[in-house]
């Protein structure tokens, strides 16, 4: 007590000094010792009001990790409890009570199924006739038990009785009469007494046990919140697809109908489902909604239940068969459609040959990793996407499979003019590579001449048979975007009537396939300005691979595909390169289905090389124009020697075809005759070789030497 009269006196002395010294002093008393390194205190920190500090430690306490970790035990194992009281009051109450044959029936009727209905119908009245049965047979159950209570007595006395006498006979001792019945008296007592002895711990331990078993029953139904869970049991991507895993990722997928059916359904909604079958690097099952379920309600929800199936979107396909009110779900290996598929058949058979009519491109695998094989006959081609995604090498490789049809005749327009094409120089007539409007001129020019040429076969004879005429513009987009004007103010460019490039390809839309005459186009990112609408819709064949938008995927496909569950939007760029959406008549699409997913092939350029040089040993030389001339006078003797190239000989009719490819004014109405007469003149006539007329090459080169300058003639004259 004393000491601590005299610290508040030391204290009140301090600030009393404190108060009165001198103004100009700023150096106050201070109870503290001051250490070496600090001239003057620092001023007191502001103190915490305990209410802050005491929150914080609560919220500490609370997000701690291993709270958090407690907690969701505490949750996990108490709704294990609780959700295996459920399970078994369910299993009871079905067993008890008619609630599964109702539940069989609105399943029945929900499926259109009504002689099924009709069947638990009358298993249900069964039951209640049993059921009714039995609590008419409660109700004399007292006296009936009465009586065998009596009986059973009278039998059990009567038995022990006489087996007493029995005794009594056998040793001559009256009293062994008795002993049965004492001996059974003895044992009922012991009976009780056992039954006293382990009663109370029973009594004790028992709703423990029937804890543990209704928590066993929820453990193994995992009947806990997802988050609950512990982490394995959460994570199940690569997990199989079975019936349940696919009818609980239904009823999860925020369809408020879907999940009210599945709930009423008896069999929770396995009806639905047809055979789950094995389909490539996947599983294929087929879904028929109940009522009141559209299939666009599953169809935009395709993230969602590709979750629900523990994979990731793009491993989840969604397509709308021919059953109605059906939809076929194919859901991939986790990770599978990430491989490779191993290379392309024109690679490996150096062997294999092309048919334009009868034979079909080995283009890639479907996604069940079958052959997706091609029809290019007398099909019109559109291929799209965004850019880098595959597009040249898909349109590429159709055509490399193509040009080891020998009948088969190139024209290309490569807008891009990277060199992509550039194997393809000594293969099709004419190759001409470019970004530039100057290339789009040319390639405008191309196509109006392949007009020129549907227009020529058109008018030939009935039953004339021609050749394959395929004319490719790849980066097509260029060409419609092109602003250019010619001399008659037509623009080469745009969507209009107008528009040389846009008219040209309308025209062979509309009459080319008839005489074999075909436009293969490549595209970017599809809009009404750079792909219009009316040439879209003439392709017989429209593939896409990866896309931005829903609009788009409309563009390129047209709407019944994107309708029946095409969706190349939903592709991912840089990851599925090469892999796109095809819809045509030319390829095999399952039944029901509008269009096919295929992973093409990658043929690289080296590869592709290797394949054109193959193609150009099956042909006699092609002489590939680059650049075609218009307009001009021209020597018909050396015209014939360019487009016999390195041929020793060709035949007169490809001969005639590339006079009129290097110049359609000078020689598109040349016939035979023509071509006889200039050589004729030259003394380099055609002549016959394994029974076909050719024209040779030395001919023609040896009557070039020996003319002078002035024996050249025009073709005009």
């Amino acid at each position: 007590m004393t000491d601590l009269t005299e610290q508040e006196n030391i204290v009140g002395t301090v600030h009393h000094i404190n108060e009165h010294r001198p103004s100009g002093d700023e150096s106050p008393l201070s109870l503290a010792k001051p250490t070496d390194d600090q001239s003057a205190p620092a001023p007191d920190a502001p103190v915490t009001p305990l209410w802050v500090r005491s929150g914080r430690a609560v919220r500490t306490a609370v997000t701690h990790q291993r709270t958090r970790t407690a907690g969701r035990l505490a949750v996990r194992h108490s709704m294990y409890v609780v959700g295996g009281s459920r399970i078994v009051t369910r299993r009871a109450w079905d067993g008890r009570s008619a609630a599964r044959y109702e539940r069989m029936i609105r399943t029945a009727e929900a499926a259109g199924q009504p002689e099924i209905a009709a069947e638990w119908e009358e298993r249900g009245r069964a039951f209640r006739a049993a059921r009714h049965q039995r609590r008419m047979d409660l109700l004399t159950a007292p006296v009936r038990l009465a009586k065998g209570v009596a009986v059973g007595t009278a039998l059990t006395g009567g038995g022990l009785l006489g087996l007493g006498i029995a005794m009594a006979v056998h040793s001559g001792d009256v009293a062994d009469i008795g002993t049965p019945i004492m001996g059974f008296i003895d044992l009922v007592n012991w009976a009780v007494m056992i039954a006293t002895v382990v009663w109370g711990p029973l009594v004790t331990i028992g709703p423990w046990l029937g804890l543990l078993a209704l928590w066993g029953v929820g453990r193994q139904r995992q009947a806990a919140p997802q988050w609950a869970l512990p982490a394995n049991a959460r994570s199940s991507e690569g997990a199989p697809i079975t019936p349940s895993v696919v009818v609980t990722a239904l009823r999860d997928l925020g369809v408020a109908a879907l999940r009210t059916a599945i709930k009423d359904m008896g069999d929770a909604g396995a009806s639905m489902l047809g055979p789950i079958r094995i389909a490539g690097c996947g599983v294929e099952v087929d879904v028929t909604l109940p009522s009141g379920v559209a299939t666009n309600e599953v169809q935009s929800r395709r993230r969602k239940l590709a979750e629900n199936l523990a994979r990731h979107e793009h491993e989840v396909f969604i397509t709308i068969p021919e059953a109605a009110r059906t939809v076929r779900l194919w859901i991939a290996d986790s990770g599978a459609l990430d491989e490779p598929i191993g290379p392309s058949p024109l690679v490996t058979d150096m062997t294999m040959t092309a048919d334009y009519a009868k034979g079909r491109a080995p283009w890639g695998q479907d996604l069940r990793g079958d052959l997706a094989a091609l029809s290019v006959y007398q099909r019109h081609l559109l291929i799209t996407g965004l850019s880098n995604q595959g597009k040249t090498a898909a349109l590429r490789a159709l055509a490399l499979w193509l040009a080891l049809d020998r009948s088969v005749e190139f024209w290309m327009g490569d807008l891009k003019g990277v060199g992509d094409w550039d194997m393809f120089d000594g293969l099709a007539t004419r190759l001409i590579q470019g970004p530039t409007d100057d290339h789009v001129i040319q390639v405008t020019e191309m196509a109006e001449d392949a007009v020129e040429e549907m227009n020529r076969r058109i008018q030939a004879p009935p039953g004339t048979q021609f050749p394959a005429l395929i004319v490719i513009v790849d980066e097509a987009q260029v060409a419609f975007m092109c602003p250019v004007k010619g001399d008659d103010k037509r623009p080469y460019g745009g969507s209009s009537a107008t528009s040389r490039y846009f008219m040209a390809a309308r025209k062979i839309h509309n009459q080319g396939r008839a005489v074999n005459v075909l436009l293969w186009q490549g595209t970017q990112d599809p809009t009404d300005q750079n792909l219009p609408k009316l040439v879209r819709e003439g392709a017989h064949t429209r593939a896409s691979l990866a896309l931005g938008t829903e609009s788009q995927a409309r563009m390129a496909l047209g709407d019944k595909a994107v309708d029946g569950g095409a969706a190349p939007n939903l592709l991912r760029p840089g990851l599925d390169q090469g892999t796109l959406v095809v819809a045509s008549s030319g390829i095999e699409v399952p039944k029901g289905q509008s269009s096919l997913t295929v992973r093409t092939h990658y043929i690289s350029t080296d590869d592709a090389k290797v394949i054109a040089e193959r193609a150009k040993a099956l042909r006699d030389g092609v002489t590939t124009l680059h650049v075609i001339d218009r307009g001009e006078d021209r020597d018909p003797l050396a015209d014939i020697a360019t487009v016999l190239g390195d041929s020793p000989r060709v035949l007169t009719m490809d001969v005639i075809k590339r006079l009129a490819a290097l110049s359609e004014d000078a020689y598109g109405s040349w016939t035979f005759a023509d071509l006889r007469r200039v050589l004729d003149d030259a003394d380099a006539a055609p002549y016959k070789s394994d029974g076909r007329m050719v024209v040779g090459r030395d001919r023609v080169l040896r009557a070039l030497a020996n003319r002078g300058d002035d024996d050249s003639a025009s073709a005009a004259g």
